[in-house]
């Protein structure tokens, strides 16, 4: 074992040790040896089959065959959750072959961050994984169930669904995947198309042509954002049957997969005979294999915020220190946009988690000494699912990448680091994602240009204000408790033309970029944010900010004293700015939500107190 990665494992086994012997004193103390309905009193038991047909209510009435909550996050609206139209019935008939039943238990919301992209709607997409997970305690809060299925991909959905499930951690719970879209339009070729629009060197129908062929179908997105840095986590956490996340939709290997997902789920059960708690799987050594995967495959920096809340919620503090020491010995090991030029699709040919897996277990890298869905021992998860005829079986994944411009070995990376890198400095705390930055671009140093909302560096970009100059963008009242938090995505094409005018240009937020973050360097997810008095909320426009990713530092050449004596410009929107589009709704979010380092989280014992900040001098 990588003697890093055993001594981030071990400090977060001794600082968790108290939350998580309580978490798991109290899903075990929740386990019953029968079915769970049998505790039910008659009048509620009826009431949990009174709509179940025939067969199914004779089988709920007895105290045999275990029931299964399907929890589901369909909506035809959305490419990616739109294929989990059909998977009820095709899992509620696996789980009875298997010998179980199954319910739909409840349904989880889905939003898109692709759809909210700098729109109003955006300031609710964060919140959103947090009311996913309430929505998925209610669904299985009626103590009829022995097991669970999660019907889930996307940003914030995959995120909440887990948090939620963990609150039931004596459930055994598979995650079942739909799959990505077949490749269309290339992503680098949409991008330029972008980059085009926002110069205005194209109209909205060459750059709607460009986006409707990129996104042409039934899927998840085939960009490697934070959806299919979700499927690639929970495949590595071991709660999706292996080689699962990235087969199609509507082919027969992923109708089988399903199938095996929903008689995979009884066999867990008590009743099944192998009884396999969610809460046991998703341990620190598990944990730390996630952060191992998502730093190795260049992932979704919206993960330094689900990763950190997903194990407050099994009891686990994770830190950003802990990310960012395993990222100073994880290779980068894949190459897909907007990290390159492959897409998730051909990441999966070229050998895909099987291949990762693999050659990370052979670094030493990750804990081989898991429970999973799939049985003891992550070396499972370096085998393939394959049908033979009409029978799905696992065979042994390949041993050498098949294409090495996409996916390396340990020992050949494309970097010999992660793909995220923590800031510290007088502006707080900061993420930044340098898997897409190219080396010379990572350092800037330049004047603030200072923005409280992202439509006016939109609007200064088109008015040509920001020609001609090497600059830091600062776009602040954008963090968790300002207005949730939104993505800034829309900046990378504007900034992204400025740097490829030979300016020096980076972005400073408190905001975040999604997993979609770009050849722009960035410091995100700034802590403390301004709007609860982070440094952020006293910079002035001229004020120089050096962004530095490769020595970890996000600097501002100040005075510390004259900072401090600054009065706080700017502010978050109050009172009526924030009426419509539902955001009146999310008062009490804002009131209570966490910081961005403790999983920007609005329940107890996940927002925990921030740590202090480390702070760097200014030079």
């Amino acid at each position: 074992m990588n003697a890093t990665v055993r001594a981030v494992t071990d400090r977060i086994v001794e600082r968790s040790a108290a939350g998580r012997a309580e978490y798991l004193s109290r899903i075990r103390a929740a386990a019953d040896t029968g079915p769970a309905r049998g505790r039910l009193a008659c009048a509620n038991l009826a009431h949990g089959f009174a709509a179940a047909e025939p067969d199914g209510k004779r089988a709920l009435r007895g105290s045999v065959k275990p029931n299964l909550a399907i929890v589901t996050s369909y909506n035809d609206m959305l490419s990616a959750h739109q294929p989990y139209r059909d998977y009820p019935e095709a899992l509620k008939k696996a789980v009875v072959r298997a010998g179980g039943i199954a319910q739909v238990a409840g349904g989880v919301p889905a939003m898109c961050d692709g759809i909210t992209q700098g729109r109003d709607g955006m300031q609710l997409s964060l919140y959103s994984r947090d009311v996913i997970a309430m929505s998925t305690a209610i669904a299985l809060s009626h103590d009829m169930f022995d097991g669970a299925l999660m019907l889930g991909v996307c940003d914030k959905i995959v995120p909440g669904l887990l948090i939620g499930a963990l609150s039931f951690g004596h459930l055994p719970t598979v995650f079942v995947p739909a799959g990505p879209m077949a490749s269309g339009l290339p992503n680098g070729e949409k991008a330029k198309v972008r980059q085009l629009y926002a110069e205005g060197k194209v109209g909205r129908e060459e750059l709607l042509e460009a986006e409707a062929a990129s996104y042409h179908s039934a899927g998840t997105c085939t960009f490697y954002g934070t959806a299919n840095s979700n499927q690639l986590l929970m495949e590595v956490l071991g709660l999706h049957l292996p080689g699962s996340s990235f087969v199609n939709p509507g082919t027969p290997l992923r109708e089988a997969l399903t199938r095996a997902a929903g008689r995979r789920a009884t066999e867990l059960t008590r009743q099944g005979g192998e009884p396999t708690p969610i809460g046991e799987i998703v341990d620190e050594r598990a944990i730390v294999n996630a952060c191992v995967a998502l730093l190795a495959s260049g992932g979704s920096t919206n993960h330094t915020i689900h990763l950190v809340a997903i194990a407050r919620a099994a009891g686990i503090t994770l830190t950003w220190d802990d990310l960012s020491e395993l990222s100073a010995v994880v290779p980068l090991l894949c190459r897909i946009y907007p990290n390159g030029a492959a897409d998730v699709n051909h990441f999966h040919a070229a050998g895909g988690i099987a291949f990762l897996v693999h050659t990370l277990l052979r670094a030493g890298l990750l804990h081989e000494d898991v429970r999973t869905v799939a049985g003891h021992g992550l070396s499972l998860y370096t085998r393939e699912p394959v049908l033979r005829g009409s029978d799905l079986t696992w065979e042994e994944g390949p041993k050498a990448s098949l294409d090495l411009s996409v996916l390396r070995p340990a020992t050949d990376p494309f970097a010999a680091d992660g793909g995220l890198r923590m800031l510290t400095g007088p502006l707080g705390r900061a993420v930044v994602k340098t898997s897409a930055v190219k080396p010379e671009h990572r350092l800037v140093t330049a004047p603030a240009v200072v923005f409280d909302d992202q439509q006016d560096l939109l609007s200064a970009f088109a008015a040509g204000e920001l020609d001609g100059r090497d600059l830091v963008a600062v776009i602040r009242y954008q963090g968790p408790a300002a207005n949730g938090m939104p993505e800034l995505h829309k900046l990378t094409p504007a900034l992204g033309v400025l740097q490829d005018r030979g300016q020096r240009v980076a972005i400073v937020t408190d905001g975040r970029m999604s997993g979609a973050s770009g050849k722009v360097p960035a410091a995100i997810h700034v802590t403390p944010e301004a709007a609860l008095g982070g440094p952020l909320a006293r910079v002035r426009d001229g004020d120089v900010i050096t962004v530095d990713p490769d020595a970890g530092v996000l600097d501002l050449h100040v005075d510390r004293e004259e900072l401090s004596r600054r009065p706080v410009t700017g502010r978050a929107p109050q009172g009526a700015e924030w009426a419509g589009t539902g955001r009146e709704l999310f008062a009490a979010f804002r009131s209570t939500v966490g910081s961005a380092d403790t999983g920007a989280s609005v329940f107890p014992g996940v927002a925990v107190p921030p740590q202090e900040v480390a702070v760097v001098q200014p030079a």
